[in-house]
């Protein structure tokens, strides 16, 4: 028995791991199903805040993965426990009508328009993004709000390469205000010890798997547990030599994973 064959909670990262946009990688359903078979969990760990968990489930359903609320882990969902920390007034909430909506839903006084009593921008990947909330975001930044960000990635992954994501925007607002957000998520280790506190399993007993070494491998390491690094997504071997993050494993894909825990 290898060593991945010991693990029972598998914890993955989606965009660029499992799938890039509605291209399923090969291998994926095999995998899901034999952790099943092994008497694990799989959960669904995602920087990404433009979608929210129902929208998650709907995708993941088109691409014939059946899934349940139980089964995620976003970086909103982070956000909104930083957030219930704090007492804020009223929140700008830059990002997609889904992120917006999440967030109303958790309770918090949130707009989507330049107010008086705004003290707090909170910002997530937005597919929607305009001009305008840029405009109202160095406007409230200029005024000392303060600023949170669900998630540092640079970019997310598509069919055609890849898009800005809530990182870049947070790098260019830093251009024009000189402020940089408090960012949530991975690689922050909370989703995954909050995984692991979910599940029953151990730690020991739990792995990431991911395609980002700044976000998916170094949440992992900073949470302490195993990682796999896949190169199916954003990062590359090159990546890997450069960086001081380095996860225990390594994988082209999410098949060649799977294989391994086979043998």
């Amino acid at each position: 028995m290898n060593k991945l064959q010991n693990k029972r909670l598998f914890l993955l990262d989606m965009d660029g791991t499992l799938y890039i946009d509605t291209q399923l990688f090969e291998g994926t359903l095999e995998f899901l199903e034999q952790v099943k078979k092994m008497g694990g969990r799989y959960m669904f760990l995602t920087n990404n805040s433009s979608k929210s968990v129902d929208k998650y489930i709907e995708k993941l359903k088109s691409l014939g993965i059946e899934s349940e609320e139980e089964d995620f882990l976003t970086s909103t969902n982070a956000t909104v426990s930083y957030l219930e920390k704090k007492n804020y007034n009223k929140i700008y909430a830059l990002g997609t009508t889904s992120f917006k909506g999440q967030l109303k839903k958790a309770g918090f006084n949130i707009t989507d328009k330049l107010e008086d009593d705004i003290d707090c921008l909170c910002m997530g990947f937005d597919t929607e993004l305009s001009f305008q909330k840029l405009e109202d975001a160095c406007i409230l930044l200029g005024r000392g709000v303060d600023y949170i960000a669900t998630n540092p990635d640079w970019v997310c992954p598509t069919w055609y390469g890849y898009v800005p994501d809530c990182g870049s925007v947070s790098q260019m607002l830093f251009n024009a205000t000189k402020r940089m957000p408090k960012f949530i998520g991975k690689p922050e280790p909370d989703m995954a010890l909050a995984a692991i506190e979910k599940s029953g399993f151990s730690a020991s007993e739990t792995v990431l798997i991911g395609d980002r070494l700044y976000t998916d491998i170094a949440c992992g390491v900073n949470a302490g547990i195993s990682t796999i690094f896949v190169l199916s997504g954003e990062g590359t071997l090159e990546d890997l030599e450069a960086s001081e993050t380095k996860p225990e494993f390594v994988y082209s894909g999410i098949r060649e994973v799977y294989e391994d825990l086979l043998k």
